[in-house]
């Protein structure tokens, strides 16, 4: 089942590349309007579609990557292999790939005005970021969800009935593999008609507690895993750290989700409880920083340890983000204050580029990328492009933010603040001669940002056929 698992992450390669594509589309119909350098590409491909599919993409590859680590590590954890597991990691290979077929035909039929609103809902475009999905999607999904859950249980539940220092540790990771297949079901509690501050309350449930609240403790408890396996640290400290990690996480976090909701029909109590938590998120992620650098010091320890040196140095960048991008870009949006002028303006994105990449995305690529070391451990890889796409990605997205997104961001935050939102989503602010200069800015920094990505995916395929292997003296 282990070996099946290898075509997810073909596909997350492939899906990698997509979202970038798509990026560069929708970055650049912000200063072409519904062109792409002359070509009318806004009537196959309109603005809406592109920035739905960009966003989509990045969610369905970081969650595939994810599902795919939960599956090749638990029979490393229990040692076992069920019988009939590698069928189920195929089934779920294939009903993984329908919802992704069907959910982004379903939006662009969606958006070309070829359904019903009835039938929008169901098979379209919901039109609520990040689960826009149709509901039928979303059921299928959920379904598929639930069938990774099966598998993960079944395969941890010899290890979850022996005793020893690592039982802690497995029972965290089938606890966290509970709630992300559960708690994405909270996306399906409102109808097509319910009230927006209903949809709104029950939505960031799914972005906010099942991506950032679950995902983040089992991808901790994974990665603790994964170095007790290499013998970097003993069974009860990874355990100990881990169970830290889930504390600190979600004592924050959930309460944190007010942060989302201080504007959307809710009483004053989440304003002030909202802004008070989010605040305090800082400093968990902060403290992150520490542990990462724990991690690099283990990456030297010992010399076969380095085979593992690109996939720690993403785990790595994830704590960097997780300060950057999460903890200072979050919480420079997050007060009540700032939040009323600033929602839905740049400071936003710069916010979600640099803590759903910088943080999920580089860690779904270290994840992968620890699978594909483990699969294939007795060869050297060529680390080269590893290490063009590692610090391409990191500087590119550092780029990006300081150089376009963040500049643009604070000047529609002044405009707002001294004239009103309204000016500062106004063509008339927004295609001035500076707006226009700062929005091109992110053309290098963009282009740094893909060539990475490229070489990562150049990488993997490489894996394949054999190009991204170190030749031993011997040729073979």
């Amino acid at each position: 089942s282990q070996k099946a698992t290898i075509k997810y992450f073909w596909v997350v390669a492939a899906l990698i590349l997509v979202q970038m594509l798509l990026g560069v589309v929708t970055a650049h119909y912000g200063v072409e309007g519904d062109g792409f350098y002359g070509i009318p590409l806004s009537d196959w491909l309109p603005y809406s579609v592109s920035r739905t599919w960009h966003i989509q993409m990045g969610l369905f590859w970081i969650a595939t990557a994810w599902l795919a680590a939960g599956l090749f590590i638990g029979p490393l954890v229990s040692e076992h292999e069920p019988t009939g597991q590698r069928f189920g990691v195929n089934v779920l290979f294939l009903a993984l790939l329908v919802v992704v077929v069907g959910s982004l035909a379903g939006q662009w039929l969606s958006v070309h005005n070829q359904m019903s609103d009835t039938t929008s809902f169901y098979f379209g475009h919901q039109g609520y970021e990040y689960v826009d999905l149709g509901r039928v999607w979303q059921i299928a999904l959920f379904v598929g969800l639930l069938l990774w859950l099966v598998l993960m249980v079944r395969v941890l539940l010899p290890a979850l009935r022996q005793t020893g220092e690592q039982k802690q540790l497995v029972t965290l990771l089938a606890v966290a593999s509970t709630a992300i297949a559960l708690f994405y079901g909270a996306g399906l509690t409102w109808g097509q008609h319910s009230h927006l501050s209903i949809v709104e309350y029950w939505r960031w449930w799914v972005v906010h507690l099942w991506v950032e609240g679950f995902f983040e403790v089992f991808a901790t408890t994974v990665i603790a895993f994964f170095f007790m396996r290499l013998k970097l640290i003993r069974p009860g400290i990874a355990a100990s750290a881990a169970l830290l990690s889930a504390t600190i996480f979600l004592s924050g976090g959930i309460i944190g989700t007010c942060h989302h909701l201080y504007f959307s029909g809710t009483p004053t109590v989440a304003l002030a409880w909202g802004s008070v938590f989010s605040a305090l998120e800082v400093v968990p992620l902060v403290l992150v920083g520490f542990e990462a650098m724990a991690d690099l010091r283990r990456s030297r320890r010992t010399e076969w340890v380095q085979r593992y040196k690109w996939p720690i140095y993403f785990f790595v960048s994830v704590a960097f983000w997780n300060m950057i991008g999460a903890g200072l870009f979050g919480f420079m949006i997050n007060p009540p204050i700032a939040l009323y002028y600033m929602q839905g303006l740049n400071t936003t994105p710069v916010h979600g580029h640099a803590a759903l990449f910088g943080v999920y995305g580089m860690l779904g690529i270290g994840l992968m990328l620890v699978c594909l070391r483990a699969l294939i451990p007795g060869v050297e890889w060529k680390d080269g492009l590893l290490k063009f796409s590692f610090w391409s990605l990191n500087g590119g997205l550092m780029a990006m933010c300081v150089l376009s997104l963040l500049p643009v961001g604070l000047m529609q935050t002044w405009a707002s603040v001294e004239h009103g939102y309204w000016y500062a989503r106004s063509a008339e602010f927004m295609q001035t001669d500076v707006m226009q200069t700062l929005r091109w800015l992110r053309v290098p920094s963009d282009t740094v940002f893909f060539l990475g990505a490229v070489a990562l995916v150049v990488f993997v395929a490489g894996l394949k056929t054999g190009h991204s292997f170190r030749r031993e003296n011997n040729g073979n």
